[in-house]
């Protein structure tokens, strides 16, 4: 588990990948702003964790729950990366005195449905992972030119976020069992139990072609009170491509909520 800098603490949940290295800019960049911990999802190396089949998607959340008090914390901030936000959401909605907000980062929206091609993947995990593999070029690629100002910039980010994810290999088999767990849990009707106040973060609509920003834009009228925030020049990985903006913007809302929830004379 990785737990780093000082101030109001918040728990980052990695993406469908599950690897909380492929987040590291955005972790050292949060750090400066506030105490953030994670680790990689259940199942990955490095894990705390495994999935257990009676606990089903909830497995995820008592992960989620098993950081915080190794970390000795009463109440945090979650925040979840795309997969990560409907854990972040699940864990919002099932430990409300654990949970002081919510921050959701290009989740897929409440009303999320698999389409044939997130069919053929979960079916067939490591036959389409070089075709996945093979994609994410055309659906980064945009958002990475858009968020450095020169080619010599951009080519340096790809170079340093492909070694990340070299580093840190992705499993296709538990991203697939990952999606798989998602169809036990009713999205929309966790959205209705979420009491703590809710930020949803998202890049632009057309650069993200992960996500769509108009699903996860959802999230603002599914939960009461939430706002949303968009990252400038980002896509669906806003949180590496510009991680002092993203935790800029993070740190806020949570200094926000703190002085929001301190004792008033």
């Amino acid at each position: 588990m990785v737990d780093l800098g000082s101030g109001p603490p918040l728990l980052l949940i990695p993406g469908l990948q599950g690897r909380w290295e492929w987040m590291r800019p955005s972790v050292l960049a949060l750090a400066g702003r506030c105490r953030v911990v994670t680790a990689s999802l259940a199942g990955d190396p490095g894990s705390d964790a495994a999935v257990n089949p009676a606990r089903g998607f909830d497995s995820l959340v008592d992960q989620i729950d098993g950081w915080r008090a190794r970390a000795r914390l009463e109440r945090v901030a979650v925040c979840g990366v795309s997969f990560g936000g409907w854990v972040a959401l699940r864990y919002a909605a099932t430990r409300p005195d654990r949970v002081s907000a919510l921050v959701l980062v290009s989740t897929p929206g409440p009303d999320f449905r698999t389409d044939g091609r997130v069919r053929r993947y979960v079916r067939r995990p490591v036959l389409m992972a070089p075709l996945f593999a093979a994609g994410a070029p055309l659906r980064l690629g945009p958002e990475i030119v858009a968020a450095h100002d020169s080619w010599p910039a951009r080519l340096a980010f790809a170079v340093r976020h492909s070694s990340r994810v070299l580093g840190a290999p992705m499993s296709p088999t538990r991203m697939s069992q990952r999606m798989r767990l998602v169809e036990m849990i009713d999205v929309r009707a966790t959205c209705a139990a979420v009491r703590a106040p809710t930020l949803v973060i998202t890049g632009e609509p057309g650069l993200d072609r992960v996500v769509s920003v108009e699903g996860t834009r959802r999230y603002v009228d599914a939960i009461g009170g939430a706002r949303h925030v968009t990252l400038e020049r980002t896509g669906h990985i806003g949180l590496v491509s510009r991680p002092r903006r993203f935790a800029d913007v993070v740190g806020g809302f949570l200094d926000e909520v703190t002085n929001d929830a301190a004792p008033r004379p």
